[in-house]
């Protein structure tokens, strides 16, 4: 009995350490890296991630999807910050900047931003501007300035948007400003572990995958209890009538060597039983 307690109680922690192990593994690929709320498109489950945080691989890279934009490389994720660093693969951080919409996104940018200004000039203006070279050409020159500078009459309005940095030659590389924060209500740390809202939005609420597995396994264990238990009774039961049949065999035994010593011709087995009873 000792050792069944210790097998049912071993079983039981262990399921249930297997049942809420953060799901970060698909068809045998192992993403040790990527965890609630981001997943990997197409190889890992719906419920293991958040809207919007769909992740895929191409060319050995890991890439994230913006609807306004197109694809950018994913470079670091921060978990305890909650920062997404991204680099742009087409290396150009102010074409990024221009027509990034992050309202269709569950993402902000993680830095203060500032108001600035695109112009489209015709020709270069006095050194006092600096000219973004990736959205430049032969014939039309890109700036970026404050907001309260009156564009040249030779230049031409573009878009005023809300960017963490303007452009600097100094800074300019193909991931400088692109950091992402994100603010989910009632957010999960570990791929959906201890989380109430989050966990009964994306993974299938009290019936998810893993209490599928919690309620299989009580269900086994009471049955596997339920089974011994009954078990035991039924033994108990079968040696109180074979005790009580010894027991009634001794007495028989003992009446009739008695009475047979008496009277033997008299006397049958059938009557001492009467007698006894």
């Amino acid at each position: 009995m000792d050792f069944f307690i210790f097998f049912t109680i071993f079983s039981s922690v262990f399921l249930l350490t297997k049942a809420h192990e953060p799901n970060n593994t698909s068809y045998g690929r192992v993403y040790p890296g990527i965890r609630y709320p981001f997943r990997i498109q197409d190889e890992q489950p719906h419920h293991s991630g958040h809207p919007g945080f769909e992740l895929f691989f191409r060319q050995n890279k890991t890439y994230i999807h913006f609807p306004t934009y197109g694809d950018l490389i994913v470079k670091t994720i921060s978990y305890d910050t909650r920062k997404l660093n991204l680099i742009d693969p087409k290396n150009c951080v102010p074409d990024v900047f221009l027509n990034l919409n992050l309202s269709l996104t569950p993402f902000s940018y993680y830095y203060v931003l500032k108001e600035y200004t695109y112009i489209n000039c015709s020709s270069h203006l006095s050194t006092s501007f600096v000219q973004v070279p990736c959205l430049s050409g032969l014939n039309h020159h890109v700036y970026i300035v404050e907001t309260s500078i009156s564009p040249p009459i030779s230049c031409n309005f573009v878009k005023t948007v809300a960017i963490p940095f303007s452009y600097s030659p100094y800074l300019s590389d193909n991931s400088f400003g692109l950091s992402f924060t994100w603010n989910l209500t009632g957010e999960c740390d570990d791929a959906g572990i201890g989380c109430q809202s989050e966990t009964l939005l994306h993974n299938k609420g009290l019936f998810g995958v893993a209490n599928d597995k919690v309620i299989g396994l009580i269900a086994f264990i009471f049955l596997a209890v339920t089974l011994f238990y009954a078990k035991m009774a039924l033994h108990k039961v079968f040696d109180l009538v074979k005790e009580k049949e010894k027991l009634g065999e001794i007495k028989v035994g003992k009446v009739l060597g008695e009475y047979e010593a008496l009277n033997p011709a008299t006397v049958s087995k059938s009557d001492i039983k009467v007698l006894i009873h």
